[in-house]
């Protein structure tokens, strides 16, 4: 109601500005004929005329009139150059902050809402850097100075900084105009203020501050590379430290664009995806889904049976399913695309330096114009007491351990409630382990919503794990009668007995060996980086997991073309991170998938959304295949149907996110989600139906309405029936 009062006040001065012939009275020519008689007002009431005159510009500027430039003048020709500058300084700068007000109190809610996913980048550029491009703007006059206050006040941009920048930057361009009107008889228009001369100097007062960036830039660069010696030639163009995700991709695209690249890794090709984490994961899930699958095989009309099986079998069938995916990572592949591998550890000796100890012995010394830290992640390690004792297994070393076993681990404890937690406890338990899996927090997974962590946490119990949330690991104990892992549950001390236990508790970018350190890079938790990418150093990058933040094989790939791109095209353009739509799954059964925004997230954070279900319960396909459980979940603006957030719960699920990916990613909403044919019967038809929901909710019912009665009318009259 107040923004509605507010609109109609302002609408309400403009028309009558209009009406009143404001616009006529602020011309050229009006100035000329009048300015007789503005002269003898001030030297009757000096004061009440500067108070007028300054009460009427913030007025013009606030409301965005036509006149400033001519009332510019007119403080020159009135009030003389100094007290017509101070005059048009202060009062330009309060209009225009009330400008942004307004703008800020009618729109920015609506805006932010609206395209807020978009607009993050935008609203962490201005928090960042919008006092620079204002002060820039305000020095060129040929940008619409009410557009900019329109537009800044969308933003978070502070009002009171608005402010003193504002003044800061038109003070030139009004001395200018201000001058002109102390020489108001000799001007024949506004145009001929500005003169080609005055023209350029403003156009260089706009670059002035790019170029005194770049300096200051230049003077940071300069101190932190003060006291190394810049090599005058270099061995290569890029140097790659880390053949994961990043690391690949990175040495692929710059092997692509014809630059030199030496990619380095001391251990196996592909990183832990390939050989310790997703693919191996992938591989004993589907093995034991299986086996899942034949002991319930009566929900699909066959006998159900006790599946014979060797889990020594089932984890060669791991090696031979890494031994497969790994030719896409090879060293003769990478060799073959034009990348120099080197197999051994890599140190930074200088910023520029890479020191690589070759696994066969010897040493070789590379420079580079770029280096790229791709170095990963490793498993976190709790300092629990007793943990040494108990020979415990991560992700990295589950491999290798369970290869060399005839059956699974009898008495199996995972720690954490995460993501490889869970996925490995469910895989283990379907192969015959009796798993207990113990997580700190009251519930799994908590990133994701309540709902979610209950219905994995019931589907987890169905596969007989002992899933115990809201117990803290204490330490760890073992003697004659076995291995037990003491933990604090309501007060209390329970023993939990165990014969392996799996340390499942997330991972921590590999920081040290690479002689970051030495150079002053922070190693303390992962590599700081800025938008870009770039380290304490701007020529060394960091990519993947070792940059901490959101660690995905597929995140990593895509920190790579940004690491890879600015490292050898910076000096032209560089691109900032984007990291606005970023898709997950989690690969229990059924499968948890997630873009954008939790409800719970939307919540916490005071963003406005609706939420949508559609039960798999409900779809054609799901009910053939047996797997009608699960949900989906999409948040959107209210009544809008651009999407902010997706949660799918079922099979397949990652592969049904993939389109909503895409729909966020280009702006995409349900309306055009509900418009696309879908295979019909197909799992996917699910994401059709849910915007189907959406719009079932949005339904023009007034509208309906009449159409109902237009159809009733199209019927006719009912006819009184005669006799026969």
């Amino acid at each position: 109601m107040k923004k509605l009062i507010l609109l109609l006040v302002l609408l309400t001065i403009v028309l009558l500005f209009f009406a009143l012939g404001g616009h006529e009275w602020l011309t050229l020519e009006a100035l000329r004929r009048h300015q007789a008689e503005f002269a003898a007002l001030r030297t009757r009431s000096p004061w009440l005329t500067a108070a007028g005159f300054f009460l009427l510009y913030v007025l013009v500027a606030a409301l965005s009139l036509p006149g400033a430039a001519v009332m510019t003048l007119a403080a020159g020709a009135l009030f003389g150059l100094w007290q017509g500058l101070v005059l048009v300084s202060f009062a330009s700068s309060l209009g225009a902050t009330l400008a942004l007000l307004v703008a800020r109190f009618l729109l920015r809610d609506q805006v932010q809402h609206r395209f807020g996913s978009r607009l993050k980048a935008v609203n962490a550029g201005i928090q960042r850097d919008g006092a620079f491009y204002l002060f820039t703007l305000r020095l060129v006059p040929v940008f619409p100075f009410f557009l900019i206050n329109l537009l800044m006040g969308l933003t978070p941009f502070p009002a009171r900084r608005f402010y003193w920048v504002s003044q800061l930057g038109m003070l030139p361009g009004t001395l200018v105009y201000v001058n002109a009107g102390t020489q108001l008889a000799a001007l024949d228009s506004l145009g001929g203020i500005l003169s080609p001369a005055l023209w350029l100097s403003f156009a260089l007062l706009g670059i002035f501050p790019l170029l005194a960036r770049h300096l200051v830039r230049l003077m940071q660069r300069r101190r932190v590379y003060k006291g190394w010696h810049k090599p005058h030639r270099f061995d290569r163009n890029l140097i790659v430290i880390g053949a994961g995700a990043a690391g690949l991709v990175s040495a692929y695209i710059a092997a692509a664009v014809k630059a030199r690249v030496t990619l380095i890794e001391a251990g196996q090709m592909g990183g832990d995806c390939l050989n310790t984490g997703c693919v191996p994961s992938k591989a004993l899930i589907r093995s034991a889904r299986l086996a899942h699958q034949m002991r319930h095989a009566d929900r699909y009309g066959l006998h159900a049976t006790q599946p014979a099986f060797s889990f020594r079998r089932v984890m060669q069938r791991v090696q031979e399913v890494i031994q497969k995916v790994e030719p896409h990572d090879s060293v003769e592949r990478y060799t073959a695309l034009g990348v120099e591998v080197l197999q051994g550890h890599g140190r930074l000796l200088d910023p520029w330096t890479v020191e690589v100890n070759l696994n066969d012995g010897g040493c070789r010394r590379l420079t580079a114009r770029a280096v790229i830290i791709a170095a990963g992640a490793e498993p976190l390690v709790p300092e629990l007491p007793g943990l040494e004792t108990v020979d415990y297994l991560t992700s990295d070393t589950l491999w290798q351990a369970l290869a060399q076993r005839d059956s699974p681990p009898r008495r199996l404890l995972v720690l954490g409630g995460g993501p490889v937690g869970c996925e490995l406890a469910q895989a283990l338990a379907r192969l015959g382990s009796e798993v207990t899996l113990v997580q700190r927090n009251p519930r799994l997974m908590p990133k994701e919503d309540e709902e979610v962590s209950e219905l994995l946490k019931a589907a987890l119990t169905q596969d007989g794990i002992a899933v115990l949330t809201g117990h803290q690991p204490l330490r760890l104990e073992q003697d004659d009668n076995g291995k037990r892992l003491i933990v604090r549950h309501h007060d209390r001390e329970v023993a939990l007995a165990f014969d392996d236990l799996l340390v499942a508790l997330g991972r921590r970018p590999r920081l040290t060996g690479y002689g970051l350190e030495q150079l002053g890079i922070d190693t303390d938790k992962r590599l700081e980086t800025n938008d870009y990418l770039e380290t304490l150093y701007p020529h060394i990058y960091a990519a993947g997991d070792v940059a901490g933040g959101y660690q995905f094989t597929h995140i990593a790939a895509h920190m790579a073309w940004y690491a890879s791109v600015n490292a050898l095209f910076g000096q032209f353009r560089r691109f900032r991170v984007d990291y606005s739509v970023i898709p997950w799954c989690t690969f229990v059964d059924p499968e948890v998938a997630r873009v954008g925004l939790s409800e719970a997230e939307a919540r916490d954070r005071g963003i406005a959304c609706e939420v949508t279900r559609f039960g798999l319960d409900d779809l054609d396909r799901a009910i053939t295949d047996g797997a009608d459980h699960g949900f989906i979940k999409v948040l959107t603006v209210p009544g809008k149907d651009r999407i902010l957030g997706v949660t799918i719960v079922g099979e397949h699920a990652g592969e049904l996110l993939a389109e909503y990916v895409l729909a966020m990613r280009h702006g995409l909403g349900l309306n055009k989600l509900l418009a696309t044919i879908h295979i019909y019967p197909t799992l996917s038809e699910a994401n059709k139906y849910a915007a189907g929901e959406w719009k079932k909710a949005h339904a023009p019912q007034r509208l309906l309405a009449w159409l109902a009665r237009y159809h009733r009318w199209r019927l006719g009259k009912k006819q009184p029936r005669g006799p026969l």
